[in-house]
């Protein structure tokens, strides 16, 4: 047998395993996404929706999990007009698909010191292929139209005009935009397992970059679950003490996330702006419910928890610092022994503030829906509002103050982990021989 006969033969099992790895972390990653998203929906009471559109919702939850676009249309006929939007990242569902995918993905990696680009770059590529196809049938599976009953706040004066408007709404997934984010939502995913993971191999050309990035990824990483897990522990309690616990569990399986990475900025000194209106609210916690239902809109930072509640601000700036500074703590024993104080504290400053922006941009919620009866609607808003079709839920950052503040922060508290771990025995370090 020849060399080029063998080669081709060990190459065929060698690529038939890299697909079988990838079939395994999509299809995995794709049950985690969907079953959450699905438990969460149950619990919403999203599966009693007619016309079978319980899969088709599940599917759209999926897919702006993925990072891919769901657009909302409507119609009310020649007399009425709607008009709705939605942009939210449910991250609860992303959470537990980037977790999945990333584990299958980095496990085939384990115990390998060094792993060539070519290899590296075929098993991103089997995985962007397969999540390709998954991203196209959640897309043709996220559309559906419903019909919304109408009832007169008027007293019968538009009954029967109510009756011919036949509101309707529905979403539809986009299709290109969706590959196009999602495949970009898993290169982003990947380069972070690659970068978080100790044990994971890195092309020969990157290992010198893995000594000061590392640590930190993995740091930043340990912070954001740690603020989730938090969050679960809270509202667990809410659950339990509270009335409501399906909307607490529904909001625990889509949105954990978001509020608990909102909370941190919070602690950490950050505002948002928004505006809760209408129908749609905040199942949890009430107390941002409160701080969001005005008229006009409102600021979301310490200085208004305190005013609902005088306790609220100092458990969240504490909650700042204990996982701040144990993040920086964590990075500098992972770190070299040789690493210097400052720089930990730029390492720790940098990773901060990518990881607040990164929270900032997938956290926010905007969500709006509105129906104009011979413009009567947009004219009174109350009436609009009597319709029970009318409502808006907003929350943005203020992104350059918080961006500030994750630097200073992220300056103090790199340097504290540096002196903090300087008397534990890290990696690289050799101890001196005894005498």
């Amino acid at each position: 047998m020849s060399q080029q006969e063998f080669s081709d033969r060990g190459r065929a099992p060698r690529a038939a395993r890299i697909w079988g790895d990838a079939l395994v972390a999509v299809l995995a990653g794709l049950a985690a996404m969907a079953a959450t998203a699905a438990l969460g929906l149950w619990a919403a009471g999203a599966a009693d929706l007619p016309g079978g559109a319980f899969p088709r919702v599940v599917a759209a939850v999926v897919v702006m999990a993925a990072g891919g676009s769901v657009g909302i249309s409507g119609g009310a006929g020649a007399i009425a007009e709607t008009r709705a939007g939605l942009s939210v990242l449910p991250l609860s569902v992303t959470l537990a698909g980037a977790l999945v995918i990333a584990v299958g993905f980095l496990r085939p990696l384990r115990h390998r010191a060094v792993a060539g680009v070519r290899e590296l770059a075929g098993r991103a590529a089997c995985l962007a292929v397969l999540w390709a196809l998954v991203l196209i049938v959640l897309s043709l599976l996220a559309r559906h139209t419903f019909r919304i009953p109408l009832e007169d706040p008027t007293g019968g004066l538009f009954d029967g005009l109510l009756e011919e408007a036949s509101p309707e709404v529905g979403f539809r997934a986009d299709l290109p935009v969706t590959l196009l984010f999602g495949l970009l939502w898993l290169a982003g995913l990947l380069a972070v397992a690659l970068l978080v993971s100790r044990g994971a191999p890195l092309p020969a050309r990157l290992v010198r970059f893995q000594e000061p990035v590392r640590p930190a990824a993995f740091a930043m990483v340990a912070l954001l679950l740690s603020c989730a897990v938090l969050g679960l522990v809270v509202a667990l309690v809410v659950a339990v003490t509270r009335d409501h616990p399906a909307e607490t569990f529904a909001v625990i399986l889509l949105g954990l996330p978001n509020l608990a990475w909102i909370a941190f900025t919070v602690g950490l000194g950050a505002s948002w702006e928004g505006k809760v209106d209408g129908p749609f609210g905040l199942p949890m916690p009430q107390v941002l419910d409160q701080v969001l239902r005005t008229p006009d809109l409102s600021t979301l930072d310490l200085r208004a928890l305190t005013e609902q509640g005088g306790r609220a601000w100092w458990l969240l700036v504490v909650v700042a610092v204990v996982v701040v500074v144990a993040a920086a703590f964590l990075m500098a024993v992972r770190s070299p022994a040789r690493t210097r104080l400052w720089q930990h504290a730029v390492h720790m400053a940098v990773a901060l503030t990518l990881t607040v922006l990164a929270v900032c941009l997938t956290a926010g919620i905007s969500a709006h829906y509105g129906l104009s009866l011979l413009g009567i609607g947009d004219l009174f808003p109350e009436i609009g509002g009597g319709l029970g079709l009318d409502g808006e839920v907003s929350l943005r950052p203020r992104l350059w103050t918080a961006l500030g503040l994750a630097v200073l922060w992220g300056l103090a508290a790199g340097f504290l982990g540096g002196l903090l771990a300087a008397r534990v025995h890290r990696r690289g370090e050799v101890p001196p021989p005894a005498s």
